[in-house]
């Protein structure tokens, strides 16, 4: 597997465009566009949240009930949530807009929203900002990155990622791109992950692959533990790589699940890392687990403890409160087996060993938390099973961006 520059017009047969539709930023890109050369397999994971956004609807039906998708539209700054009839009609106009445009189906358009909850999007800037990108698709790689760029809200960074895997003698790209900062704490799987590759697949195989890979990757994620009305993750492979078509279980799909879940880990740790006001990347290992589901239950207990962000921020080792949030987890452990270890580029420290202070140094654990990525890794004594989930620390900045988020 190579790493490789890009991001979703990495792979061959894509295309991406963006625009300045003036949906609600002024003086910046706010609209993206994908296309794919030849009709695609779609799949997707969608938000567990009861309240959904229209697109997510739109999208649900178009990837579980239609055999084909050519073409994603997003738009920030306005999430197209709890927006009734007339929001979930303003979905419909987009993908006939760019089913125009394009020439393609119009339930081969996929639509995706991201921003404030509860405004109505005004459809006229969104289908004139469709026919402006249409003639500006471009398979470069600075396309994709600007569009990239294009549906981020209040991320710092776009965020992409894209890697190359030879299947059957031939090279296969998964490439993606992804937004989110806040309202981050997906179950679906306000994130948005776009991912494509060129590798010829069934869509029953491409479905199973993507919601096994979001189990590890976006679902292990928490920025401040609101699951988001629009969390949506969408892969569209085209089959250009020329690859014999994968329909079983067999050498190559685990070759494509291996590529596609770097590009997902990748973006989901980027998503983490750029939470809102965020200082660090916050990992949490849990090992040594009896089970795979009781250390997904601690790990993300822990990184979603405010407590423990807020001393992740202020580089304090207060282990007490990483213990707290594994107690009240629902997970069952003894924690007076419990090792515990802060990591990053500075260095590692024990922390505690089973289940009290091995007397550490402050300063050195201070000098280690100090890192722009930190890591807590906790040995349960159980098993042999393990799990990984990212966060970010807490800072004053995540009140002042969500104090005056909507106005």
């Amino acid at each position: 597997m190579e790493i490789i520059k890009g991001g979703v017009t990495a792979a061959k047969g894509f295309r991406a465009a963006s625009t300045a539709a003036g949906i609600k930023y002024q003086g910046r890109t706010d609209m993206a566009m994908i296309y794919a050369e030849n009709p695609c397999k779609a799949a997707g994971t969608f938000t567990t949240n009861v309240v959904k956004a229209a697109p997510v609807k739109w999208d649900q039906e178009i990837v579980y009930h239609h055999p084909a998708a050519q073409v994603i539209v997003c738009n920030s700054g306005i999430a197209n949530a709890c927006t009734g009839e007339e929001g979930y009609g303003y979905c419909r106009e987009t993908a006939k807009a760019a089913a125009e445009v394009l020439h393609v189906p119009e339930d081969s358009v996929l639509v995706a929203s991201t921003g404030v909850i509860g405004m109505q999007l005004p459809i006229e800037k969104l289908a004139a900002g469709v026919k402006q990108m249409a003639p500006e698709l471009d398979g470069s790689l600075e396309a994709g990155n600007l569009a990239a760029k294009a549906i981020m809200t209040t991320d710092t960074v776009e965020k992409e990622a894209a890697v190359q895997v030879e299947i059957s003698g031939k090279t296969v790209t998964v490439g993606g791109m992804c937004k989110g900062s806040g309202m981050i704490h997906p179950n679906m799987c306000t994130m948005l992950s776009f991912v494509t590759t060129d590798v010829n697949i069934s869509k029953e195989l491409l479905q199973e692959a993507l919601s096994e890979s979001v189990k590890d990757t976006y679902n292990m994620v928490s920025v401040d533990g609101d699951t988001s009305t629009n969390d949506t993750v969408l892969l569209l492979a085209g089959g250009m790589a020329g690859n014999p078509e994968i329909t079983e279980k067999n050498e190559d799909y685990e070759k494509f699940c291996q590529a596609l879940n770097y590009v997902n880990t990748t973006l989901a740790k980027k998503i983490a890392g750029d939470g809102e006001g965020a200082t660090a990347l916050f990992e949490v290992k849990i090992i040594g687990a009896e089970s795979k589901e009781q250390a997904v239950t601690l790990s993300k207990s822990v990184v979603s403890s405010s407590l423990t962000k807020a001393a992740i921020y202020g580089h304090d080792a207060n282990w007490g409160r990483i213990l707290c949030a594994m107690g009240y987890s629902g997970a069952k452990f003894d924690p007076e087996k419990v090792d515990l270890y802060f990591e990053s580029r500075a260095g590692k420290i024990k922390i505690m060993e089973n289940g009290v202070s091995t007397g550490y140094s402050e300063e050195e654990a201070t000098k280690i938390l100090s890192e722009n990525e930190v890591t807590a890794i906790a040995d349960v004594k159980m098993g042999d099973a393990s799990a990984t989930a990212w966060g970010c620390d807490l800072t004053y900045d995540y009140v002042k961006i969500n104090a005056d988020y909507r106005s």
